[in-house]
């Protein structure tokens, strides 16, 4: 008797092990399907950082989340003399190029979303023409005149600890909407908000 309940109990936690593997995947892979997308702030989102933000993941899984904000910009300003910030020299460099805000989570550090027709050894590709890159070899391509015919340059970044932002998902926080390089790459940047509010499947 004794023996055939250890073989049930043997057998009950086998299943739940295996159920448990099953969840964690299945949490996993609903994780990663948020990578390439963009979280919509909601109209009743409080927080002044984020309200009116639409925010490109770029990372998400067990242990937190990373995303740029696509509409907020420090302002714009000469690429020769963005590069010499970096300390580039480029004498050649001409344009114009906005410097964007990507989140209040260390803004001394810089990110590229560019498209990937540049892939140096700090890129990742992110996917539907968006990648990343957040070495110098891509601000040195950009400078060289031979960088990615795309490109937006980030200080700064958003952040969410493990579950964090499900729990904002789940009050409803934000809202998400697939994105492409269309959305990443849009310079209309006042109207980016209303426009991926549609994609999310909502209107004003």
């Amino acid at each position: 008797m004794r023996s055939m309940k250890r073989h049930t109990i043997r057998r009950i936690s086998l299943v739940l092990g295996l159920l448990a593997t099953l969840f964690s995947g299945m949490v996993e892979a609903a994780a990663d399907e948020l990578i390439g997308q963009v979280l919509v702030a909601s109209p009743q989102m409080t927080d002044p950082r984020f309200a009116g933000t639409v925010i490109y993941i770029v990372a998400h899984d067990r242990s937190g989340a990373m995303g740029l904000v696509l509409n907020r910009s420090f302002g714009e300003g000469s690429l020769k003399e963005l590069l010499r910030g970096f300390g580039l020299e480029n004498p050649s460099a001409d344009g114009i190029i906005r410097l964007q805000y990507g989140g209040p989570v260390d803004v001394s550090r810089g990110f590229v979303l560019h498209s990937p027709d540049f892939n140096g050894a700090g890129t990742r590709l992110i996917g539907n023409g968006v990648a990343l890159s957040s070495g110098f070899d891509v601000l040195r391509a950009i400078a060289a005149g031979n960088g990615p015919q795309q490109r937006r340059i980030y200080l700064g970044y958003a952040g969410w600890g493990p579950g964090q932002l499900e729990g904002e998902l789940g009050r409803d926080d934000w809202m998400t909407a697939p994105a492409d390089s269309a959305v990443v790459f849009d310079e209309d940047l006042a109207a980016l908000w209303e426009k991926a509010m549609k994609g999310a499947g909502r209107s004003l």
